[in-house]
């Protein structure tokens, strides 16, 4: 990697959280130093954060964001169920309710869905991933409570980032610049990325949104009995009839969340004797029987920032030399299908791969950045094709390509429900564990287009052998 402005061999990665453990963990190795620039102060035992807004909801980890993030930090997914998240295995620990009835619960335990709170989620990567640091050759440095407030360097190339401390100003510190060889944003939502990027002369990214208008809330719930806690999670997303939805998981300490969700003009509510009673208008009520056998051990949090958006840092022209975007900064999903922290894994993954092959190279940040959006695209067609129909005016339109894949995507998903063979492929591409070509196998597609349509089950149903 050649030098720049003084900043050398050395990273910047702007964010501590996820994205940001996991960036760290893609570069050791490719430099000598690298610092992360986090704007909170990390708590010493797991605890939710102002940084983290959405924490406080559910977070799942995907089969294939569980085998990438195991691959970059071996030992993690261990360290994460004996921190007390509960393993899922699609389709038998989580009860479904589709459009036409309930999915049948086939035992073939191909995909582990990982259920724990995020502020358990954070510290366990964290701490795998500076104890991976420690024992290399990369130097780690993590500057809490600090913001990032712009980039240096000019249009054609990044050489470091300005920020300031957000704890006052006691020692007379005044803004100050970090150069480095490369930046990554691992920021999130928040990423301010394409302003930035005017500052330095150049055109923001192309960008793509499509927006459901959905927001939720979520409370927290421990079973009055254990002995009568469902044995299994519960699902319920709301369609076009019914736009309204739910989703009930067990996290550590055996403790549930509740998350409910809506469409615009169904927005679920934060009082929590109104929250309960929206429990019993959603597309089936066994979630809101369940609810009759728990007691709530928290408020009720909403959350509104749910749209669905892309920016094309991957396209000719669209990166500048030195510059990386990771994980939700990049591009964000709605929530609610619970993609983003397995596309982070997966996205780092990719930026690992990338520089093993050949390092800090010209270039190389442009190929990692185009590794990166081959890892996203599954999940952002799996997203926008569930959310397509409830999109407002000012949404990127869906050309032809698109109606086509949605109108299959909703059949098969259909089919996906009653059927072990679409439902195998199904599963395999929604877990990120494979590309969206599987759904277009010549053994799925026959069954998908020319098979009936069939409803699914009465009422939540029991496992089916594999």
């Amino acid at each position: 990697m050649a030098e720049h402005s003084d900043g050398g061999h050395t990273a910047i990665v702007i964010g501590g959280g996820l994205a940001g453990m996991l960036a760290v963990t893609a570069l050791l190795g490719q430099v000598d130093a690298i610092t992360v620039v986090e704007r909170d102060r990390y708590p010493q035992e797991p605890a939710f954060r102002k940084g983290v807004p959405q924490a406080r909801h559910l977070h799942i980890l995907l089969s294939g964001g569980e085998r990438a993030l195991e691959e970059l930090l071996p030992g993690t997914v261990a360290a994460l169920r004996d921190a007390g998240a509960r393993s899922l295995y699609l389709p038998r620990d989580l009860l479904t309710r589709t459009p036409t009835g309930w999915q049948r619960r086939f035992d073939e335990r191909r995909h582990r869905t990982l259920s724990v709170t995020r502020p358990v989620l954070d510290a366990v990567v964290r701490e795998q991933a500076l104890r991976a640091a420690a024992a290399s050759a990369t130097r780690v440095e993590v500057l809490e409570a600090t913001e990032a407030v712009g980039l240096t360097g000019e249009a054609g190339r990044v050489t470091g980032v300005r920020v300031r401390p957000r704890d006052g100003d006691p020692g007379g510190r005044a803004e100050r610049v970090l150069p480095a060889g490369l930046v990554v944003d691992a920021s999130g939502r928040g990423s301010r990325t394409p302003q930035w990027f005017s500052a330095l002369g150049r055109a923001a990214p192309q960008e793509e949104t499509v927006d459901a208008g959905l927001a939720y809330a979520t409370r927290m719930y421990r079973p009055k009995d254990p002995a009568t806690a469902p044995d299994a999670g519960v699902n319920v997303p709301g369609w076009p009839e019914c736009p309204r939805g739910a989703a009930y998981v067990p996290v550590e300490d055996g403790k549930w969340l509740l998350t409910l969700s809506g469409v615009r003009g169904h927005h679920p509510p934060t009082d929590a004797a109104e929250f309960t009673a929206f429990t019993a208008t959603i597309g089936d009520p066994y979630v809101h029987e369940l609810l009759a056998r728990a007691e709530p051990l928290s408020p009720v949090h909403g959350f509104r920032d749910t749209c669905n958006r892309r920016r094309h840092y991957e396209r000719p022209g669209a990166l500048p030399e030195g510059f990386l975007v990771l994980g939700d900064a990049g591009c964000t999903f709605n929530p609610v299908y619970g993609q983003g922290m397995s596309v982070a894994a997966l996205g780092a993954l990719a930026v690992r791969t990338t520089l093993a092959d050949g390092g800090l190279r010209p270039g190389a940040t442009a190929e990692a950045q185009r590794a990166i959006a081959r890892s996203v695209e599954p999940a952002w067609l799996a997203a926008v094709g569930s959310d397509r129909p409830y999109a407002g005016p000012a949404d990127t339109k869906a050309g032809p390509g698109e109606r086509l894949a949605t109108w299959y995507l909703d059949r098969l998903a259909a089919r996906a429900a009653i059927d072990p063979v679409v439902g195998a492929a199904f599963r395999d591409v929604f877990c990120l564990t494979a590309p969206p070509a599987r759904l277009l196998a010549p053994r799925v597609v026959l069954r998908t287009v020319f098979l009936p349509r069939r409803p699914g089950l009465p009422g939540p149903p029991a496992v089916e052998g594999g």
